[in-house]
């Protein structure tokens, strides 16, 4: 039994060429944000009187033309990470573990390689000490 009714094919919309189409480009202060909140996700869960970790990034876009398309990345983008940290505690173990998720999350979130991450541990903070003042 045939369902061929005689009527045209519906149209496609015209498409430009993937050259043409323009290009997508993620905020640099977008992707700090992604980072920040990386950062508090890996050393989850933040003690209250610790301050969350704040990022800065320096993004290079790629040339135009290389974006999204078949999962190239939309660019590089290098972070950096200041953070404070319980002591005693496994200082080491917590950056690695920032770095890791910082990747992940800029990498998955804002299509982007993230060759380095720098962790800058500003401070150590001891048990009972609050804002500057030890109780």
């Amino acid at each position: 039994m045939s369902t061929d009714t005689g009527a045209a094919p519906p149209a496609v919309p015209h498409r430009e060429a993937p050259g043409r189409r323009g290009a997508t480009r993620v905020a640099d202060r977008v992707v700090a944000k992604i980072a920040g909140r990386a950062a508090r996700e890996a050393l989850a869960p933040l003690p209250p009187d610790v301050a969350a970790p704040r990022a800065t990034v320096s993004v290079r876009a790629k040339a135009r033309g290389t974006g999204p398309a078949g999962g190239i990345p939309l660019g590089t983008a290098r972070v950096r990470v200041a953070l404070e940290l319980g002591y005693p505690g496994d200082i080491g173990a917590h950056c690695a573990a920032v770095r890791r998720r910082v990747t992940e999350r800029v990498g998955t979130l804002a299509n982007m390689e993230v060759p380095e991450v720098v962790v800058e541990v500003e401070r150590l903070r001891l048990p009972g000490e609050h804002r500057g003042r030890t109780v």
